[in-house]
């Protein structure tokens, strides 16, 4: 069996007492809310990168508290507005190679991989060849990737912790257990807004619908995966290569009540799970303080006032998204690549509310019935993919 990367201990070599924190989406939701527990930690973290798409308004701010070290912005033009504004040091950089100058900064101890989508990809990989630990929030890197990125995890000896609440769950589960034991994963999904709507209602929402969760406060493009189940269907596809296990052991469940982030089965039948109230800071700072627990500032789960934990099997029907995601999964090779970018685009065009709800998993769908998988070697190979089947989405919409 392969040793997974993420289950390995941490061991953190101490410089000056702080550890040394580069952000890729430092303006996004995770990103935003890992400064919150850095905000609340301080004396214990240092930033030394920020990276966005083009929101320098918000970056601007983050550079005035945090004085980064080295700032990058994707788009080129924002990046030149932004320099002209900044009297700091700093040194601003923007495209890919932006986002590889911060997560691979010399001095840089953790690297948070926040950004939102299959970009995360290649600057995720550049920070662990720099044997960076990653804090890892972009589950598109694990989906287009995995077995890629867990080799050279495993080449390099750089330490994966996942962010996502459910997968941080998952690694809290495992501590002090064989990995070996696991009988099964078993994913909770709050089932999103339309959990309680009828299909003939669903087919109908629009995007400013998809954006109401009932739980969670999430970005755009994640919320919207929440609200057609294919968030579940990626990090199920992550969960496979964070935690070595076969597709027939990751289950999923909707819970509602978002109290249980996930849960693990032994072979002995016992069900470890991890709860808390839904804050994406509780995982963010489990991350950055592993292997200690810190005290937070973030709220307790009130059992006195809490009447009902609910669990109930997925709608396969109304949220085809995913059991297409399982079936890539099990095809494997390219497949969840083809998955991941048709999603993304697809997602893009129901936000401007350009597509419909359904349409979502049809394309998605089509287009893995039009590739033929292959398995990928290098990671062109997998860009090449990813580049082909957003073409071939845009395309097909038009």
């Amino acid at each position: 069996m392969i040793k997974r990367a993420v289950l390995q201990p941490l061991l953190i070599i101490w410089g000056d007492d702080l550890k040394k924190i580069s952000i890729l989406g430092s303006t996004g939701s995770i990103g935003t809310q890992a400064l919150d527990v850095i905000r609340a930690h301080r004396g214990r973290f240092r930033i030394i990168g920020l990276a966005a798409l083009r929101n320098i308004d918000v970056l601007e701010k983050q550079i005035e508290e945090f004085n980064p070290e080295v700032v990058a912005v994707f788009e080129k033009e924002k990046a030149e507005i932004l320099s002209d504004r900044i009297d700091k040091k700093v040194k601003i950089v923007s495209g890919i190679e932006g986002l590889f100058a911060v997560a691979t900064s010399e001095v840089t101890d953790i690297v948070i991989t926040s950004v939102v989508g299959s970009i995360g990809l290649l600057p995720t990989l550049e920070a662990i060849r720099c044997k960076k630990t990653i804090a890892l929030a972009n589950k598109e890197t694990l989906v287009v990737a995995g077995e890629l990125v867990i080799k050279e995890a495993e080449k390099y000896d750089a330490k994966i912790i996942p962010v996502d609440s459910e997968h941080s769950a998952i690694f809290q589960c495992l501590q002090g257990e064989d990995p070996k034991n696991i009988s099964r994963i078993i994913l909770t999904a709050s089932g999103g807004p339309f959990r309680d709507w009828p299909r003939n209602r669903i087919e109908k929402a629009k995007a400013e619908d998809a954006l109401r969760h009932p739980t969670w406060n999430m970005g755009k493009k994640i919320t919207v995966d929440s609200s057609t189940l294919m968030n579940k269907g990626l990090e199920v596809i992550e969960a496979r290569w964070l935690f070595n296990v076969e597709l027939g052991k990751i289950d999923v469940v909707v819970h509602p009540q978002s109290i249980v982030h996930s849960m693990v089965e032994y072979k002995d039948n016992s069900v470890i799970s991890q709860m808390g109230i839904p804050d994406m800071r509780a995982p963010i700072q489990y991350a950055l303080f592993y292997p200690e627990r810190m005290e937070s500032n973030i709220g307790r789960v009130d059992f006195g006032n809490l009447e009902q934990l609910t669990f109930m099997l997925p709608d396969m029907e109304k949220f085809p998204c995913l059991p297409l995601a399982y079936e890539a999964l099990k095809i494997g090779k390219t497949m969840p690549c083809v998955l991941n970018g048709a999603n993304e685009v697809l997602v893009e065009h129901f936000l401007q509310n350009k597509i419909g709800f359904y349409d979502i998993p049809k394309y998605i769908e089509k287009a893995m019935t039009v590739h033929e998988p292959f398995t990928y070697k290098t990671v062109d190979e997998i860009l090449e993919v990813d580049k082909w089947v957003k073409n071939w989405i845009r395309n097909e919409i038009r």
